[in-house]
Formats: C-alpha cells, sequence, structure tokens
C-alpha cells in the first residue's frame, strides 16, 4: 500500500469515529476495504478533492450526512435474488414454520426491501401471510422509505420475473403488481404484515423473539467483531430451532456463535438455532 492509500485509510477512520461521536451511527467496523470506493464516490458527490474536507461538511452540515449514508450502506438487491434460496425457503423451512401457530421474522438490513416483498408475495403463496409478523429493519431511513412503497422501476421486473419463477413461483409475479409512469407499483396489501424499523446491527439490541432471520449480503461489509456481534444479535433473538439464512458467500464458520448453530442446508446459507 502505498502513502496516499495509507493516508486515505487513516482518514476515513477519523471520518467514521466523528460520525459515531456526532450522530452515534457507528460504521468503525465496516470493512474499509468496502468503504474506499464508496468514499470516493461521496467525494465525487460532494464536491470535495480530499475525505478530510468530506469530514468537515458531514460533520457541521446533518443534511450532508443524511445524503452520506447512501454510501456507508450498499443499496444492491434483487426480487428472489438467489433463487435456489427461496426455493430452500419455501421447500424446506416454511414446512417447519407451519407448525408454529404464529410466525416472526426479521428481515435485517432489508436495504430498499427486494427481498422482503420476495419472502412477503413467498409466504402469501404458502398461505403463511396471514400470521405472519416481518420486521424489517435497516440503518438507512431512505432505503425504509423505499422499501415501505414498494415501487420499483419496470425495466427491472424482467428480472425479477425470471428469479421468482426460478424460485418456484406458484402464479405470475405480474399478479403482485400494477404498472404505472415506468414503475411496477407492488400490492400494498402484502405489507401489511411488515414493520419497519430503523435498527442498527453495530449498536441496537434484540427487540423480539423470531423464527426466521434472513439477512442476506450484509455481513460481507462487516469486519470480523461486527460480524459477530450481527451474530449474536441473531443467535438471540432466534428461538430454539429457529433459522437463519445468509447470503451466498457469508458463512458462520470461524465466528464465535458457530456452535450455536448447525447447518440445515450448507449450500444455500441457511442453519438452524441449536
Amino acid at each position: 500500500m502505498d502513502d496516499d492509500s495509507r493516508l486515505f485509510d487513516i482518514e476515513i477512520q477519523l471520518l467514521l469515529q466523528g460520525i459515531y461521536l456526532t450522530y452515534q451511527h457507528d460504521f468503525r467496523d465496516y470493512a474499509v476495504a468496502s468503504l474506499r470506493r464508496r468514499m470516493q464516490q461521496a467525494m465525487e458527490r460532494f464536491g470535495c478533492e480530499r475525505l478530510s474536507q468530506l469530514q468537515d461538511k458531514i460533520l457541521h452540515q446533518p443534511e450532508v450526512f443524511a445524503q452520506s449514508l447512501q454510501y456507508f450502506t450498499v443499496q444492491l438487491s434483487d426480487f428472489f435474488r438467489d433463487p435456489a434460496y427461496f426455493r430452500a425457503l419455501r421447500e424446506e423451512v416454511v414446512p417447519e414454520l407451519r407448525t408454529y401457530p404464529s410466525v416472526k421474522v426479521w428481515v435485517a438490513g432489508c436495504s430498499s426491501g427486494e427481498e422482503l416483498w420476495s419472502l412477503a408475495i413467498l409466504f402469501q403463496e404458502e398461505g403463511l401471510l396471514p400470521r405472519t409478523v416481518f420486521y424489517a429493519t435497516d440503518i438507512n431511513p431512505e432505503a425504509l422509505r423505499t422499501a415501505e412503497a414498494g415501487v420499483y422501476p419496470l425495466d427491472r421486473v424482467a428480472q425479477f420475473s425470471t428469479n421468482y419463477r426460478l424460485a418456484g413461483g406458484k402464479a405470475s409475479l405480474a399478479d403482485y403488481y400494477v404498472s404505472a409512469y415506468d414503475a411496477a407499483v407492488f400490492d400494498r396489501q402484502l405489507r401489511s404484515r411488515v414493520v419497519f424499523a430503523d435498527h442498527s446491527l453495530a449498536t441496537d439490541h434484540v427487540f423480539s423473539e423470531v423464527h426466521l432471520v434472513s439477512c442476506r449480503n450484509v455481513l460481507i461489509y462487516f469486519n470480523r467483531n461486527l460480524q459477530d456481534r450481527a451474530i449474536g444479535l441473531f443467535k438471540d433473538a432466534l428461538v430454539r430451532r429457529g433459522f437463519l439464512g445468509l447470503g451466498s458467500k457469508e458463512t458462520l464458520r470461524f465466528t464465535s456463535h458457530q456452535e450455536a448453530f448447525e447447518e440445515w442446508l450448507p449450500d444455500q446459507r441457511i442453519y438452524r438455532r441449536r
């Protein structure tokens, strides 16, 4: 690493510390490697040549901090992303969840809501939606608003539909949305069982006992300490024999909570609380 890169990493750490002290949002255990590129993008967005200039704006202008949250959190998702995961939930996990009189699901780091809506559609088709409560949480208020609105660009729907079919969808995805002004507006009845909430995996605690945690492609942006903290929250939130679903590149191996879970469907990164 050259001197400029080393100084840039130091400035990132100073910025994260300043944000924590000023706004109590804790990104200090986010993986620096994933932050470098996004901080460069934020500097371009706010017209800063150096990260120290961006720090000055963020710490002195709360509105800039609110806008910069888009760069600290990754908003990259899809309906039924990794279809095999959702097929596994439908075929292997839902039959287990049916044994409960009511079900609670925590979609942690729900981002702009694609995974949440996918789960709501799946649960609707499996007859579980009326007795399920979804907790959809994220630290990004704008992402939560997008998730709650359930409105997505129409040019993304073809991929959504392909994923839906591969995930074992029982109808047509078009049954769940209407088209308007180049957007797909998803059926608001699907979100009638959803509670949206601001929640940080870095600083907040467990808020409910749940039967399934789906937190996919979030841990990859955390360092080992924060990964351990997040998995500890999931462990504490899950009922005995509850399920945890992670992203395809995420694992519980080498974490301090590994022994609390069994690998229920290892290929799909679905674990079960012992």
